[in-house]
């Protein structure tokens, strides 16, 4: 079957290309930038064409163990938290999906409010002390265990599972556990390689926790290290002792640098995409489906 070829499409196909080359254009950019000295970007306006090859941003990042220990700190957290986040959400919206829960509705109501209104900051501090957490590791974690948008997500996929499967496996003896653990899971692995992918990313970016939380420099994660670096540059560039700092900062461009943290922290989300990206685009489009 020949697919039929009108404008319509090919208006599409423009526009999809016009956004794309807009995406990676500037992530083209960015990359090139973390590679050039200052001497190669000030000769274009727009710096698209490599004319240098310079590592110094790059070996200023890693220099030192520091780095490393927030790079670990941060694998932590994306692992140990996109764990606890799947499992809670899982089970969470698996729960919800039944008919026969007691007080179902009352539950669902309570989320959807967390979706319209929040706490507020000092609120989910004083929460966050008290449990213990402030300077932990956890507090980057657990406040954070589940998302409500995900949850809603995996809610409305475990919907459009057939009663009628899991009835039969219950005649053979399987009880919700196993019913889920065996039946509704193997077949819901789209959606979850979907929401574990969201996760995953939430969880690699997250430095907003732990600059509320974390004050200790040796549990910085990854991203608030490389923040605190950047802040750290700029203010030794600045002050009165600039002339000397730019004596031994010299191989290191501000800008360079900024550009290599952002190729540093979205390496690690590049490297695993395309491992997930079938279990995406189909979890994505499963989820977003009523039968």
């Amino acid at each position: 079957m020949v697919e039929k070829r009108g404008w319509p499409n090919v208006i599409i196909h423009l526009i999809l290309i016009i956004v794309a080359v807009l995406i990676l254009v500037p992530m083209y950019n960015v990359v090139l930038i973390s590679f050039a000295n200052p001497g190669a970007i000030a000769k274009q306006a727009i710096y698209l064409i490599p004319t240098s090859f310079d590592l110094s941003s790059y070996k200023y990042i890693f220099s030192g163990a520091t780095v490393f220990r927030a790079l670990g700190i941060s694998g932590f957290v994306t692992i140990v938290g996109t764990l606890i986040n799947i499992a809670l959400t899982t089970v969470g919206a698996y729960a919800l999906s039944k008919k026969h829960l007691p007080g179902k509705n009352a539950f669902l109501v309570g989320i959807l409010i967390t979706m319209l209104f929040n706490g507020g900051l000092i609120p989910i501090y004083l929460t966050v002390k008290q449990l213990g957490l402030i300077n932990n590791v956890m507090s980057m974690i657990l406040p954070l265990a589940i998302n409500t948008f995900y949850l809603i997500i995996m809610l409305s996929y475990f919907r459009t599972v057939p009663e009628a499967l899991e009835e039969s496996a219950k005649i053979d003896g399987a009880n919700d556990i196993q019913v889920l653990l065996r039946i509704v899971l193997p077949i819901s692995m789209p959606t979850i390689a979907a929401i574990t992918l969201f996760y995953a990313v939430d969880r690699w970016n997250e430095w907003w926790s732990a600059l509320l939380y974390i004050s200790e420099t040796n549990k910085f994660p990854m991203q608030l290290y490389l923040r605190e670096m950047l802040v750290d540059v700029n203010k030794m560039l600045n002050n009165a002792y600039a002339a000397s700092v730019a004596s031994e900062m010299r191989n290191t461009y501000p800008e360079g640098l900024k550009m290599a943290t952002v190729v540093v922290t979205m390496l690690p989300v590049m490297c695993i995409y395309p491992f997930l990206q079938r279990f995406f685009s189909a979890g994505v489009m499963i989820g977003s489906l009523k039968e």
